[in-house]
Formats: C-alpha cells, structure tokens, sequence
C-alpha cells in the first residue's frame, strides 16, 4: 500500500511538473498574441516593400524596440530584445526572409507566425488555442454554467460544475459524445488550463467543481516572459500577492513590510502565481497547478499583525469607529505588492513600502470590503486572492479602517 501510494505521488508530481511546462508555454503564447493585437492597433505591423518586393504583416525590429520602451513594457533595449528573443525561441515570430534566427535591433523585417500562416500548430499549441476559444465563448455567452459555488466551506467566484460544461460542450456541437467531452477537460487540465477548485481530482464527468486556472484576458506584461519561476510558488497559509524582493538570491526570499508604526521588519514572502495551494494526494489525482514543491510551507508575517477579530457588522455600523476607503492598484510585472490574510472578513496583513498598493495608499490592518465591486466582507483570502488572481491587473479595491479614538465626532 505504501509503495502504491509512492508510486502515485511520484507518477503525480511528473505529470504536474509537465503541467507547470505546458503552462509557461501557453502564457507565453497568450503573451505574443496580445502583443500582436497591440501591434496591429498602433499600425506598427504593417505592408511594407523593400528592394521592389511587398512583405505583408511585418515590423522592423528597430520599431518595435522603440515602441516597447515608449509603452514601458522595458526599461532599456537590452531588455526588450530579451523579450523579444524569447518570442522567437517560441517560434511565435520570426524573420521574414528566416535569415536571422537571433534578433537584432536594426532595420530588419520580422513577422508573426500567426500573420503568415507559419505558426506550428502542435499538439499543446492546439489544446491551448481550444481553450482559449472555449473561455471565450463561455465569457460572451450568456449562460448560468459559470458562477459563484461553495466547496468545502469556501466560495469560489466564477466556478463551473464538470457535468454541466460537458453538457453545454455537447449542446455547442463541440464534442460528438460525454466520453470525448471528459477527454477535452482532462486535457485542458493537463495543460494548467482548468483545474479543480481545490487540487484534489482531476477531471472527470460528475458534480466536481472546476476553474478556469488561467484567464486569457488578463494583460500580460512583457516582462513575464523573463521570469518563468514567478509562476511557482511553496504552498502558504497567507495569500500569494507577492511582495518585491529585498534582494535576488537563491532560496527564499526577504521582504519588507510596513506596519502601522512606520516600523519595517522582514518577512518572508513568495512571489505572485497562482491563488491556490497544490496538493497531491496518495488517491493519484493530482494537482494541474505548477505549485508542488518539497519546500517546507512559507509563512509571510505568520503572527497576525490585528490585534482583535472583528465582525462585518461592526465594520459597516453606522457612526462607528471604522472609515472606508478606496483605492485603485495596477500591478505591475511582479504582483501588487500586497498580503492579505484571515477570514470573514480578512485583512491586509503585509504592504510592500515600493509597491503598487503602497502608492495608492494601502496599509497593513485594513479590512477588506469588496474587490472590483464585489463585496467579499463574508469570504476568507483564500477566495479573495482567487478572485484578484483571476481579474484584470487594475483591481479597485473598498477597505475600512479603524479610525482613532480623538478623530471620532
């Protein structure tokens, strides 16, 4: 038994690591294919004629770097040709006569595979560009198959039961039969594109719940392209808003947080990725999230920085002693410089001094209100930090804080 029971966790932890690759292919495809959006919009892509000949669809290279420093998606040219690099080691654009295989910032045309039809549509590249197709679909359609649903106590914002997907899947005319409908969904969540709410199962033709792991509109930032690990996180107890790095070594990482009293102490922290904590248990499912580590979990500030619980009615009682505030963060390439932690309603547990939500005017010990419009004062982080995971990288966000004694009327 116990040496079935290794035999499944070790099979589990390959086919995540596989997921884990699979996954950083798609967002990097996800990631070209806004940029060449973006693109075509600016009039950067373009018909253009060289020595007497028409080359459709094309950039120059020199144009292009310009472009990405004008728009901020790199902060010098080096960089940006890095980016680039990495899109043409995707064989997501390259140039237009294939005579250059490195990139080279000059007046050179380059094209994007998908523009001229090169594109190689492989077997992970076809999963990824259904389920994409699918999620896009599903969100212009209007139907009740994604909605707000509670698992194991937790409230799971834009969830969808497998039964129901495989049933509108054949009604779509997608698939001909449910057996062929649970063969997709398993694909899509060997590719980290659906997952189970709570890591525990893999897809399978029933009640389970189910996500969509990654959203296709979220808008990527260039730079995500160079830091491939930052989608791998140790599982923790807080939420994985990340704060910045204190400094770049290996292992983990120091952050820093404020506290209330100006006072700064190191915590440790984990990088943004995912909202959801692997797991991998000996009943062989296993978790399509590249977040299976055999680190020991991480803790940021594991010593709540609230002195007292308190309650939603308190929070929201006419001329009490809390004050609401709003704020709008953009995060940036790294996260939103934030940890939220607790339930019912939970709080902001670390703020990071040069982050996004320490400009817009966050502080540790507020309590969180609603994210986006949604009020989340009766849901713990862990459905909060899904919710934000899962949105756009502009989050409005409503919090109360406790108002001092000698400021009340």
């Amino acid at each position: 038994m116990v040496l079935e029971r290794d035999i499944m966790d070790r099979i589990g932890s390959t086919m995540q690591k596989k997921a884990a690759e699979l996954e950083r292919l798609a967002e990097v495809l996800v990631t070209g294919e806004q940029l060449r959006l973006r693109l075509h919009e600016a009039k950067v892509i373009k018909d253009r004629r060289h020595h007497l000949r028409t080359y459709p669809n094309c950039f120059v290279a020199k144009e292009l770097i310009d472009w990405l420093l004008e728009h901020k998606e790199a902060s010098d040219r080096a960089t940006a040709i890095k980016i680039v690099q990495k899109l043409m080691d995707q064989s997501i654009i390259h140039h237009v006569c294939d005579e250059h295989r490195e990139f080279k910032d000059m007046k050179l045309f380059y094209r994007f595979r998908k523009d001229d039809g090169t594109f190689p549509l492989d077997s992970e590249s076809k999963v990824f560009m259904r389920g994409q197709r699918l999620y896009e679909k599903l969100m212009n359609t209007e139907n009740t198959l994604i909605q707000s649903r509670q698992e194991e106590g937790s409230l799971f914002e834009r969830s969808l039961v497998a039964s129901e997907f495989i049933d509108w899947l054949l009604q779509e005319g997608e698939t001909p039969t449910r057996e062929e409908a649970e063969q997709l969904g398993r694909r899509l969540l060997e590719h980290g594109i659906l997952q189970h709410v709570t890591n525990k199962h893999h897809f399978v033709d029933g009640p389970l719940l189910y996500l969509f792991r990654m959203n296709f509109r979220r808008r990527r930032r260039l730079l995500e392209l160079l830091h491939e690990r930052s989608r791998s996180i140790p599982e923790s107890h807080d939420s994985p808003f990340c704060l910045r790095k204190q400094q770049s070594d290996g292992g983990n990482s120091s952050f820093l947080s404020v506290s209330p009293t100006k006072e700064i102490k190191a915590v440790v922290g984990v990088r943004r990725s995912s909202c959801m904590s692997s797991s991998c248990g000996s009943s062989g499912y296993y978790s399509s999230s590249p977040t299976l580590s055999s680190s020991p979990p991480v803790l940021c500030n594991p010593k709540s920085v609230v002195k007292r619980q308190v309650t939603p009615e308190e929070l929201q009682k006419p001329g009490g002693s809390f004050a609401k505030k709003t704020f709008t963060i953009i995060g940036d390439a790294v996260g939103w410089g934030f940890v939220v932690r607790g339930s019912k309603p939970c709080h902001i547990q670390a703020v990071d001094p040069g982050g996004p939500a320490a400009a817009a005017g966050m502080k540790v010990c507020q309590f969180v209100v609603s994210v986006n419009g949604l009020n989340v004062l009766s849901h713990d982080y862990r459905t909060v930090s899904n919710l934000i995971l899962t949105g756009p990288r502009t989050i409005v966000m409503e919090v109360m804080e406790e108002v001092p004694d000698h400021l009340h009327p």
